[in-house]
């Protein structure tokens, strides 16, 4: 099963709102962070991309027709090219909005993990520092990190084949490349900062 959509924006620009909308449109799952928190036996052949071992990325992962969040974000180039035909959807916002929301949710999230995940997530520190930065107290660093992730994709995809999308952007560009009928409905909004923080227990921002 190949991707039809290989998402290339980073956590908290809209990823699980994405992921909501993308298996609706798709009509099959799409992969995101939240899988593998869900499904811990997942973590191996990530972990094995994360620390350099051979993974055949024209499989993975397997199951899915789509993908968004880390950790496959940081691996869109070689999704991208075992996936040739998938649309390349680069979520983004604001910097300083992603980098408040990031460091309000997934950078606390770290020491929040029951222990059975914290080699999950002592791996997900080491891609952030090999393909991110994992300077995630320096909001500079950080949001430098995000812009340069994003001019990244952008010099490296064709613009016939990526498709730049913001939350407050819904359903229509989305509906229009994958070629399908824009639903009834509104668009998904999920995953808030305090949805968040309550799923890993921090405690609610004042």
């Amino acid at each position: 099963m190949s991707l039809k959509v290989v998402g290339a924006g980073v956590g908290r620009t809209g990823t699980h709102s994405l992921k909501i909308a993308l298996e609706q449109l798709l009509g099959g799952p799409c992969h995101h962070m939240i899988e593998i928190l869900g499904d811990p036996s997942q973590a191996a052949g990530w972990m094995d991309a994360i620390e350099g071992r051979p993974v055949d990325w024209s499989t993975m992962p397997v199951g899915y027709l789509s993908l968004v969040d880390w950790p496959g974000c940081s691996f869109w180039p070689e999704l991208s090219a075992a996936n040739p035909d998938a649309l390349v959807l680069l979520s983004v916002r604001d910097p300083e909005s992603w980098y408040r929301s990031a460091s309000n949710t997934i950078f606390q999230s770290f020491d929040k993990v029951p222990p059975e995940l914290q080699p999950w997530m002592d791996a997900v520190r080491r891609l952030f520092g090999d393909r991110f930065s994992d300077r995630l107290g320096d909001p500079v660093a950080m949001m430098d990190a995000y812009e340069r992730h994003n001019a990244a994709v952008r010099q490296a995809i064709p613009s016939a084949r990526l498709l730049e999308w913001e939350p407050g952007d819904g359903w229509d560009p989305i509906c229009d490349r994958l070629g399908v009928d824009v639903p009834n409905e509104p668009f998904p909004v999920t995953n808030t900062t305090d949805e968040f923080r309550a799923m890993v227990g921090l405690t609610p921002l004042p």
